[in-house]
Order: structure tokens, then C-alpha cells, then sequence
């Protein structure tokens, strides 16, 4: 999957409003989404054979991404809740 379809407006289309407000308002989820996205610009450069690594390294990566992904959703539920 491309970088782009791993950009947390393609993921989360129906909540933009949500995320514009908590990346101005929580510092938390500005460095949840910084983290996400530097994760899937590295997995997209291992996908894309840029650079070597063992699968159970990518393998790693792709949990901690999901990890965030997890946090974020839970940011958005809540402030979506409030």
C-alpha cells in the first residue's frame, strides 16, 4: 500500500474535522501522528526494496504502527465523545 493510503485522512475520512482540531489542541496525538507517519514512510521505502531489512523487523514496525493507530483512533473517540 502506498504512503498515501496510510495518511490519516485517508484512514480516518469520515473524522477530518476531529483530527485538525486534536492536531492544534493535543500535543499527544501531534506526536502519535508524527510517529505514524514517519513508520510508514520507512515500511513504504523497505516495501518498495529501498532499503534491506529482515521480515521480522518489518514485521515489527507494521505492529508499532498499528500500536499508534490504536492510540489515535482512541483519541478520536473520545474527543468525538466529548
Amino acid at each position: 500500500m502506498s504512503e498515501a493510503g496510510h495518511d490519516l485522512h485517508t484512514l480516518f475520512p469520515e473524522h477530518g474535522p476531529t483530527l485538525h482540531a486534536l492536531k492544534l489542541d493535543n500535543a499527544h496525538f501531534r506526536k502519535l501522528a508524527e510517529d505514524h507517519h514517519d513508520l510508514s514512510s520507512q515500511i513504504q521505502r523497505f516495501d518498495a526494496c529501498l532499503a534491506a531489512v529482515p521480515d521480522d523487523e518489518l514485521e515489527t514496525l507494521k505492529k508499532k504502527r498499528l500500536f499508534i493507530l490504536d492510540e489515535i483512533a482512541a483519541l478520536i473517540a473520545h474527543e468525538e465523545a466529548a
